[in-house]
């Protein structure tokens, strides 16, 4: 049976309860309902609680390179599972733009007839090759999976964490899920208590615990490609690792009981921004002398790009997120999207209602 978060009057989390307890208690004026980012149902206690006694809950975390697998998880409950959807191919295919254009600026400004200590371009200050920073991209990804674990642990009384690190197999130079992973060890550990685990446990228990794995289709957003991972991550924490030798095999199994209970599935992901440039890359054929406007995260209607809208049109409702707008002379109307960052269709303004400012949080519905 799945289980409700309880935060305490003070916002404290404590162990989650049974719906139907959740429900006796708002009847009675007990407690009230919470809104948070994951649009997960939570209740906060109003009256002191019986107990803050809490069991042992951790959260596991599978990272990928463009999909990441969370749950969380007790003894005797599953609590949450989620899907990831990372930015890392926006975040690239942006960066590689940037970089065509600015050596197109470069080029269109530096006179190479002329020699090179009289080019139009400041010499180097510094050596800015070797700084240790992240890339965009990899950077892009580990805080959208912070962000994600800094709400569960707001909700869920969390007090461990197990990360999977990846080793690259073979002569190769990095793998982008192996970048990142030691900042991302450090934040975490900053949050909550943390340790890591490899592969090859993740897969073992999470055979012995009975769970599927879709290695087929990893972009399908279900359970089985990704959160199951997570399940097994958090479970390692109360089962352990034993070797066994027989006369003929060796090996190992885990030891201990763990429960896997039905529980919430989230797919969530980030809004796709476009930040404000001054006009699009090349001029527009049936505007002379003038360019489109590009990017921005306002419109003139009240809305903002990431803002939780629901919308009409032809008589059908579509719920989604502000992604731009188009105004002319002749139409007004905003973009709405879906998780996936997939227009859903463009809509007049008055069409339009505001559910909830941006958190800069897709969560799907």
């Amino acid at each position: 049976m799945q289980r409700v978060p309880v935060l305490s009057p003070l916002g404290k989390p404590l162990m989650p309860t049974k719906p139907s307890r959740a429900r006796r208690w708002l009847r009675d004026g007990k407690a009230k309902i919470v809104h948070n980012d994951l649009n997960i149902f939570c209740i906060q206690l109003l009256v002191k609680p019986s107990g803050v006694e809490t069991q042992s809950i951790a959260l596991g975390l599978d990272p990928g390179k463009k999909f990441t697998g969370v749950a969380i998880q007790s003894a005797k409950f599953t609590l949450f599972m989620a899907h990831l959807i990372l930015p890392f191919p926006e975040v690239t295919k942006k960066m590689s733009g940037r970089r065509i254009l600015r050596r197109a600026r470069r080029g269109r400004r530096i006179n190479r007839k002329i020699p090179f200590n009289k080019r139009a371009h400041r010499q180097k200050r510094f050596d800015n090759r070797r700084q240790g920073k992240l890339p965009p991209s990899i950077r892009a990804n580990k805080e959208l999976e912070l962000r994600a674990t800094k709400e569960l642990i707001q909700l869920f009384p969390v007090i461990q964490i197990t990360y999977e690190i990846v080793k690259a197999k073979g002569n190769k130079g990095f793998s982008p899920v192996m970048v990142g992973q030691k900042i991302m060890l450090q934040w975490l550990s900053k949050v909550v208590q943390t340790n890591t685990q490899e592969g090859w446990q993740t897969s073992t228990l999470r055979e012995q615990l009975g769970l599927s794995k879709d290695k087929k289709n990893k972009e399908r957003q279900a359970p089985e490609t990704h959160a199951h991972d997570g399940i097994a991550l958090a479970a390692s924490n109360f089962m352990k690792y034993e070797k066994y030798h027989t006369v003929n095999t060796r090996g190992c199994f885990c030891k201990g009981e763990v429960i896997i209970t039905s529980a919430p599935f989230k797919v969530i992901s980030r809004p796709n921004l476009f930040r404000r440039q001054l006009h699009f890359e090349n001029p527009v054929a049936d505007i002379p002398n003038n360019r489109k406007r590009k990017g921005g995260t306002v419109t003139p209607f009240g809305f903002r790009t990431g803002d939780l809208v629901q919308a009409e049109k032809a008589g059908k409702t579509y719920i989604g997120w502000i992604g731009g707008y188009t105004q002319t002379e002749k139409t007004k109307n905003v973009s709405v999207y879906d998780h996936n960052w997939h227009r859903l269709g463009q809509f007049s303004p008055s069409k339009v209602k505001l559910l909830k400012r941006s958190t800069r949080l897709c969560v799907a519905i």
